[in-house]
């Protein structure tokens, strides 16, 4: 018999009165997996999470994390899981290095163990210098890097990550980046949630794409930028009604947003080369397609639809 999924997912629903965040959404993250899950605010994200990680109960469905059901064994599964929330919600009242050590007498970690593994990913993270600093002198970099760190003290099989940039300069991020790539490599699976398609685009080997509680989309990045939207985009500005004429008649498949015309090309300059012979004064950008050409293209552009 084969080895459960880290986690299974299986007609998950979240209800809050009359409000349904969650509308029995179902997916699996493999082994080893670093799965994204999107979606604008509202899509449904992180009340998934709270379910997944025992911090919000299930109205109706179920989780598994490893076999585990996370409703009649939320202990066991949270032994197992590390967790970076969206809120730096450490303790204000200890040092870096403290916040680790506490952390871990949660996980009935021996103190020289978790002394150990203090002092390993403080040096991972880039905290070393820091770690008898109280926390009001760290930046918020350092903040979600020690976060980071708490999360992965008990040896997690299992890391959810719920919106780990949000804020950071690029060296921030990009040293996150870093960390869980290499955690990937250990075989460590990764649950992330965030708003950054560049983010997902980098990191997920799979991406779930929510709105309004459900799954639109799933696959990996590449595949469903190509099914999606194509190769490239071409964007127009400042349309004469001669060329949103040309547009609406050519069969191309396109947007047309306010005051912008987005077209979408799966072959790679066949729009472009059109667009340049029959109108060479329109003014436009030529860019390869994005996530979150995807993500806006599906999710809809307008905030009230978030």
């Amino acid at each position: 018999m084969s080895a459960p999924h880290p986690i299974q997912i299986r007609a998950l629903t979240k209800r809050y009165g009359e409000l349904t965040a969650v509308n029995g959404i179902d997916f699996d993250v493999r082994s080893g997996e670093c799965v994204g899950v999107l979606g604008p605010n509202g899509a449904g994200k992180t009340t998934t999470v709270k379910m997944i990680t025992c911090f919000t109960p299930i109205t109706s469905g179920s989780v598994h994390v490893f076999g585990l059901n996370v409703s009649s064994g939320p202990r066991e599964v949270k032994a197992i899981l590390g967790i970076c929330p969206q809120e730096d919600n450490l303790d204000p009242d200890f040092d870096v290095r403290k916040n680790l050590l506490v952390y871990a007498r949660y996980f009935d970690i021996p103190a020289a163990v978790a002394r150990k593994r203090a002092d390993e990913l403080l040096d991972w993270v880039q905290l070393t210098e820091k770690a008898g600093a109280d926390l009001h002198a760290l930046s918020g970099g350092m903040k979600r890097r020690l976060v980071l760190a708490r999360a992965l003290i008990n040896e997690p099989k299992v890391l959810v990550l719920d919106e780990p940039t949000t804020g950071l300069d690029p060296q921030a991020r990009h040293l996150i980046w870093q960390r869980v790539r290499q955690l990937q490599q250990r075989g460590v699976t990764v649950l992330l949630t965030t708003h950054y398609m560049e983010e997902a685009t980098q990191l997920c080997n799979r991406v779930i794409l929510m709105h309004g509680g459900k799954i639109l989309l799933e696959g990996a990045p590449a595949s469903l930028i190509e099914s999606e939207v194509g190769r490239e985009v071409v964007e127009l500005w400042n349309c004469s009604e001669a060329v949103r004429s040309f547009v609406a008649a050519s069969g191309f498949r396109h947007e047309v947003v306010e005051e912008r015309i987005y077209l979408y090309d799966r072959e790679s300059g066949t729009i472009r080369s059109e667009i340049e012979r029959r109108f060479p004064d329109q003014e436009r950008l030529i860019r390869h397609a994005t996530l979150e050409d995807v993500f806006l293209h599906r999710a809809g552009r307008s905030l009230s639809e978030g």
